[in-house]
């Protein structure tokens, strides 16, 4: 475990229940915090770098630090033998991008990303509901992320930015795409061709968006993007950092098809067809909330972010749940139920060589359009093409 802040901490008792996991190490270069999780989760090697990790017999690495320090790390481990697993997003840069797909081509190491939403249940019943024929031909679809900056972001900043945390709290929110994307992509299969982005300034006084100030010269708070699909549909992505909402699902998909659609509110979900009236599929994809965080053994975390780290199964999750190993019923949870899985396609996959579903490609294919869209913001809304990593090897 390279990072052991709050996220990373929802993960290491997964990591060490699964079977086929030997032992859990773990790296950060606070010393006060590697102690703490050490003695929480009796780990008994830590790292005080990454370059110990690197120059270890660990198998494989699992990135949990601050976003734009992903794609650096990762290429470093690849390079020195290691399978990646990266909390989102795979890169901040487009060359990082191309840079992660050519080091995967090379190694034949396992690279894969922690996309949530991937294993949400609103996207598990659409998913469902596409390979059945029942939406038809895809026409648009729309991903959104609606999280506040007060719901629990301040905290998280403070954390991971130390006394400068202003200047890295100001990171675009297309830079961290991956939520909204994958909600749409990863049930089409398809990937998007172009996009236009427009960014709206920010207009609060907490001075953290403002281009003299942030590491990245941003002023967007809030962008929104329009996308082509590469199977001639339509895409609408939101990432929203300044928002009047609270509460509800805060990561949204809505999907339109030429026979079916799905539509999504924060509250409700609505399946509906060309011969039949809407009903609600709420109560298929709703999960339970598991808010233990008074436990000492679960990650301590804002009440604002409970619902994303700390919730369990939805009903749509049931059959999915038959393989993922025993050992986790007793295991903690969270992101709508994504965290077990998404541990264990990683274990398997290094186990057994074969690409995990949300594999370099994949991570290229979710994570590109939200660069593409940030620059084409800095152009208030030029069309700019996003470019193509190629498909999954077969």
């Amino acid at each position: 475990m390279v990072g052991a802040g709050h996220f990373s901490r929802c993960f290491i008792p997964l990591f060490q229940a699964h079977p086929l996991v030997q032992e859990v190490s773990c790296c950060d270069l606070d010393e006060a915090t590697m102690a703490e999780v050490a003695q929480r989760f009796r780990i008994t090697r830590t790292f005080r770098n990454l370059d110990e990790v690197l120059q270890s017999d660990v198998e494989a690495i699992a990135i949990f630090t601050q976003r734009w320090t992903h794609a650096p790390i990762a290429l470093r481990a690849l390079a020195a033998g290691k399978h990646v697993y990266s909390a989102v997003p795979a890169a901040t840069s487009i060359e990082d991008l191309h840079l992660l797909v050519e080091a995967v081509k090379k190694t034949g190491l396992i690279y894969m990303m922690g996309e949530t939403s991937c294993y949400y249940g609103n996207r598990l019943f659409c998913r469902e509901k596409w390979d059945a024929g029942e939406f038809g031909h895809f026409v648009y679809g729309e991903g959104a992320y609606y999280h506040d900056m007060s719901h629990g972001f301040y905290s998280v900043f403070q954390r991971g930015g130390g006394a400068n945390w202003k200047a890295t709290a100001s990171v675009p929110p297309m830079l961290y795409p991956t939520h909204s994307v994958a909600m749409v992509l990863s049930v089409t299969g398809a990937r998007m061709t172009s996009v236009s982005c427009l960014g709206w300034k920010d207009r609060s006084d907490d001075g953290i968006f403002l281009r003299e100030v942030s590491q990245f010269g941003n002023d967007f708070s809030n962008q929104t993007a329009l996308c082509r699909t590469s199977d001639g549909g339509m895409a609408r992505i939101n990432e929203f950092r300044r928002c009047g909402t609270k509460g509800g699902r805060s990561v949204r998909l809505s999907l339109f098809g030429t026979e079916g659609s799905y539509e999504e509110s924060a509250r409700d979900a609505m399946w509906g067809s060309r011969m039949a009236d809407p009903v609600s599929v709420e109560d298929q994809i709703k999960c339970v909330d598991v808010y233990a965080s008074d436990k000492e053994e679960e990650p301590k975390v804002e009440r604002e972010l409970r619902r994303d780290f700390l919730t369990s199964f939805a009903p749509v999750h049931q059959k999915y749940r038959e393989r993922l190993p025993g050992s986790f019923r007793t295991q903690p949870n969270g992101h709508e139920g994504s965290h077990q899985f998404l541990t264990d396609d990683f274990v398997r996959a290094v186990v057994s060589g074969r690409q995990p579903f949300i594999n370099v490609w994949e991570s290229a294919k979710y994570n590109a359009p939200g660069i593409i869209a940030h620059e084409s913001s800095r152009r208030e809304g030029e069309w700019l093409a996003v470019p193509d990593f190629g498909a999954t090897p077969a």
